[in-house]
């Protein structure tokens, strides 16, 4: 079962622009891989990689939420709450 971000994040993501929220890493791994704007970007890879490396265990999911949220404004998708 997925680990919980304490603070969720909300995203204009949804095939309208409607609101989403992401709520884990396991959340924000499928968000970036099938829901994103775009398919190749420098902070996308590295979100990519970090939320990888957290369902491993070897890193925090704090650094996941971070790294989703640079990867969302990398992408100019609109970000309603963090």
């Amino acid at each position: 079962m997925p680990t919980l971000w304490p603070k969720p994040i909300v995203l204009a993501l949804g095939e309208n622009g409607e609101d989403v929220t992401i709520d884990s890493t396991e959340a924000a791994s499928w968000a970036m891989i099938e829901d994103w704007p775009m398919e190749d970007g420098e902070v996308l890879d590295k979100a990519l990689l970090i939320c990888a490396d957290v369902v491993r265990g070897k890193r925090k999911d704090e650094e996941a939420r971070k790294a989703f949220l640079e990867a969302a404004i990398e992408a100019g998708i609109a970000i309603r709450q963090t």
